[in-house]
């Protein structure tokens, strides 16, 4: 891990702020030839792909039934199906107390106003299946579409694991396909053969999935381009051996992760740094992870220490809970010593796809809300109307639409008579 300190701790917050999402140009033109393909022949190119990079077997469906997920949560130890079902607890009850209502309120006499909560009606799942296989991510992005109250749940990942497929067993999951990569976006995003398109594609991924995510984006809503985990630690006093563990786990999880200890300790630094060798020794992805990308800065004071993690703008952000108040960018929030990113990535409740690449600056990580839209609604009455039509109206003509100012002024002036006739016929 390299450690800087005044200037050159400035310099490297810069360069870091300006990181920006992944770099996609070296794999865009195989991905455009597999999403032009797939767009264009359908399930024909995806069986080809399929086959290709996904490890479909001749003859082999593409879907999963319903019966090989069942069979697969039978096969797993009865300890990982207790663990999934407590995650998905939690992440079930949390995403409840973060979906929004629909409400109507008067906001003046004359005029209500409102929202609506509506669910989409189709989304896609992306679960990564490389290096680990990752149930974890189906909670993470079907529980949230359950209680948003989607009512097409489509899950891909390419050679499933059976921990993944005994998890869509216990949600209930109708829809699964084993594909996976630039292929398996662009089946969802445009439909193939019997998988119908989705509204919108959720779940992290390689390079070849976030480049494909990034091309069909126009055509098809995606939550967001996901790069290498990261992770900032901001601690003046803690735990070496608590704070090292947090970046050496992050680490673990790709050679291209950021690892960053912030503090105004020199002497903390130098034993997480000691501490992080430790404990990165038998783990060769998480050496090669912090031997390029790990980083101490060391602050001037608290308040820089803060700068620094709000400026870097992280997928991951362990603060103390007194510095909690300062915290302006970050994916998800972990306060103190006892809360390891690990719970956040299984079981704490809150959502573990998280913006990277300081894309934390606009945006926190995957929510129930990410499965909804906010439809507003209207009301006036004629007095209403007769109230609000000044300001309507005078706004409408200086920007030159005289419909819509006239829209206003006929509907009074249609009112007007109406009354005029009733009284007269009175």
């Amino acid at each position: 891990m390299r450690v800087a300190q005044a200037e050159a701790a400035q310099a490297e917050v810069r360069r870091l702020a300006a990181r920006g999402s992944v770099n996609l140009a070296a794999v865009e033109p195989a991905v455009a030839e597999i999403v032009a393909a797939v767009r264009k022949d359908g399930e024909a190119a995806l069986l080809v792909y399929a086959a290709r990079f996904d490890g479909l077997a001749a003859g082999q469906s593409l879907r999963v039934t319903p019966q090989e997920m069942q069979q697969a949560c039978d096969s797993v130890p009865a300890e990982f199906r207790q663990a999934l079902q407590q995650a998905a607890a939690n992440i079930r009850r949390y995403c409840e107390w973060q979906k929004p209502k629909p409400w109507m309120r008067l906001m003046r006499p004359g005029l209500r106003v409102g929202q609506l909560v509506r669910p989409l009606e189709a989304v896609g799942c992306y679960v990564p299946g490389g290096r680990y296989p990752l149930p974890s991510t189906l909670l993470m992005t079907a529980i949230p579409a359950q209680v948003a109250g989607v009512s097409r749940i489509v899950a891909v990942s390419p050679r499933p694991a059976p921990q993944t497929l005994a998890a869509a067993a216990l949600l209930g999951i109708q829809e699964f396909y084993r594909i996976g990569g630039a292929q398996a976006i662009a089946a969802l995003a445009y439909g193939a053969g019997a998988l119908a398109r989705v509204d919108k594609i959720v779940g992290p991924g390689n390079l070849y999935v976030t480049a494909a995510k990034k091309m069909v984006a126009f055509d098809c809503a995606i939550d967001f381009l996901a790069g290498p985990t990261e992770v900032v630690l901001v601690s003046h006093n803690g735990d070496p051996a608590f704070l090292a563990a947090d970046l050496v786990a992050q680490a673990e999880h790709d050679p291209d992760a950021a690892a960053i200890f912030v503090t105004t300790s020199a002497a903390l630094a130098d034993a997480v740094v000691r501490e992080a060798e430790r404990l990165s020794r038998d783990n060769p992805v998480a050496q090669r992870s912090l031997a390029a990308n790990g980083l101490v800065l060391i602050a001037a004071t608290r308040a820089e220490a803060m700068a620094f993690a709000n400026t870097i703008a992280a997928e991951h952000l362990t603060v103390s809970r007194a510095d909690l108040p300062e915290v302006r960018n970050a994916g998800a929030v972990f306060l103190g010593e006892y809360s390891p990113q690990a719970i956040g990535d299984y079981a704490s409740g809150p959502n573990h796809v998280l913006p990277t690449g300081a894309v934390a600056r606009y945006r926190g990580g995957l929510s129930v809300l990410d499965y909804l839209k906010i439809i507003s609604v209207q009301e006036c009455t004629r007095a209403g109307l007769q109230n609000l039509a000044p300001t309507v109206t005078t706004l409408a003509d200086a920007e030159g639409l005289a419909a819509h100012a006239g829209s206003v002024r006929g509907r009074l002036e249609n009112s007007a008579k109406k009354a005029k006739t009733r009284g007269a016929d009175a």
